[in-house]
């Protein structure tokens, strides 16, 4: 299955079971999604940790494993290749962050991280349920459908980011509780990857 499920179904907000949405057609939603949480969590989870748990808080915690593997991997391989192998190339040696300073970086990620997972989470919740109008197959819609969904769905997720982002400095509460720590490494000698 493509990644069309998930871009799908924030552009069609509305229950459908329509022949094509049956229980039949759904179920391979949920089998997509059971897969993925069994390729995750039982490569790094004991079963009994996370098998009797409900499939939406195995999902949710698939994503939060998955999600905080991508951050941390992806950050530590941009240091080693911009502070270590690259050093004075891209960032002069007096700009490069302390220790400290990313270890405090990832610990307001972390804090965050429970949340940012909850998003697609709900959203393959809203699949599996029948919520919105979603499509297994690129072969459902055709190739030219996939691609006009997939670039309105691209724009709605740039315009919803943008006005999440301005609104986070706007509302001065969710400025001063929610996102102040993230602008406290903005500067040049503390930015990082895991900022």
């Amino acid at each position: 299955m493509q990644t069309l499920s998930l871009s799908l179904s924030l552009l069609f907000f509305y229950r459908s079971k329509s022949p094509a949405m049956g229980d039949d057609y759904l179920q391979l939603f949920v089998d997509e999604t059971t897969l993925y949480n069994r390729i995750v969590l039982a490569n790094l989870l004991p079963s009994k940790w996370w098998d009797p748990l409900p499939h939406v808080l195995q999902t949710w915690l698939r994503n939060y494993i998955a999600g905080t593997l991508l951050y941390l991997v992806s950050g530590l391989l941009w240091c080693f290749y911009v502070y270590y192998l690259k050093r004075n190339v891209y960032v002069p040696k007096d700009d490069i962050p302390t220790r400290k300073a990313m270890l405090l970086q990832i610990f307001v990620a972390m804090k965050a991280m429970p949340w940012y997972v909850g998003l697609p989470t709900v959203s393959e919740y809203m699949i599996e349920n029948g919520w919105t109008k979603c499509f297994a197959r690129i072969s459902d819609i055709g190739w030219f459908a996939y691609l006009v969904y997939l670039v309105i769905y691209l724009v709605l997720v740039e315009f919803g980011i943008y006005w999440m982002h301005r609104e986070l400095h706007d509302i001065k509460f969710l400025y001063k509780h929610l996102h102040a720590t993230h602008h406290i490494y903005n500067k040049q000698n503390t930015l990082s990857p895991f900022a």
